[in-house]
């Protein structure tokens, strides 16, 4: 308030000199002479006018310029909100990966950006065991520990997915074969260490089967997943526990 109180007699006094200023020019060049009616006239009509003009204009634009502001934060808030809406909708609810829909969308949008690359599909097994054995509450906190096994398996900027109830989606991004086979193997064995113990002592051994394809130029997203989903049959017809990426066997150790 005082800022605009200063500015508006900032412009009155101006407005004054202005005025004085003209009349001392205007008056006497019309054949009058400046007498007290005219000063008066001069300086106060002027300085009341200007002042309330100014002071009503400065107060009105600082109310503008307030108004900018909240408006600049709340889109500034509401574009967060947004950004968490969005990244929430695109992650499973239980293991904060990203959702199926969501693992594809990254997977066609990795694949656009390089032709290198190798795909994993990880699937639990046996796991309708412990669901049926334990219940479906304990096959959750065994979902969790695998989850959290994969994480620590795959490189940083890998991107990772769950595809589906107790299956996992992996895009090594830029991985030869060599790097993807060894990739899968360590999350073989993460999971095999697990000591999972839903009820009193005992141990409940988890494994997953991977299969795995590398990414050829003229491949697409539906290509890939067929292509890893074969290598996926085999190693589960193999008996489990194992990886299979192409037409090379991993044998569980």
């Amino acid at each position: 308030m005082n800022r605009i109180f200063l500015k508006s007699a900032a412009i009155a006094f101006a407005s004054v000199a202005a005025s004085l200023l003209l009349t001392l020019i205007i008056v006497p060049a019309m054949g009058f002479s400046v007498n007290r009616t005219i000063w008066l006239t001069s300086t106060v009509c002027p300085l009341v006018l200007a002042w309330i003009a100014g002071s009503y204009t400065f107060w009105q634009s600082d109310k503008l310029k307030s108004a900018h502001r909240d408006l600049a934060r709340t889109h500034a808030q509401l574009a967060a909100a947004h950004r968490r809406l969005a990244e929430k909708a695109s992650r499973d609810d239980m293991t904060g990966m990203l959702n199926r829909e969501s693992f594809f969308a990254a997977l066609d949008g990795s694949r656009r950006k390089s032709d290198r690359g190798a795909l994993l599909i990880i699937d639990a097994d046996h796991f309708k065991a412990i669901n049926d054995g334990y219940g479906h509450l304990t096959g959750d906190e065994a979902l969790l520990l695998i989850a959290s096994a994969i994480e620590r398996g795959v490189r940083s900027g890998d991107v990772l997915g769950r595809i589906g109830g107790e299956e996992f989606g992996a895009f090594l991004i830029g991985a030869t074969e060599q790097e993807a086979k060894r990739v899968a193997e360590r999350i073989r064995r993460e999971v095999e260490l697990i000591r999972f113990r839903p009820v009193d002592e005992r141990t409940v051994p988890l494994t997953v089967s991977i299969g795995g394809t590398v990414c050829s130029e003229d491949s697409n997203v539906s290509e890939l997943m067929r292509a890893a989903d074969r290598r996926l049959y085999q190693a589960k017809h193999r008996g489990r526990n194992r990886t299979i990426l192409d037409k090379d066997i991993s044998e569980a150790a």
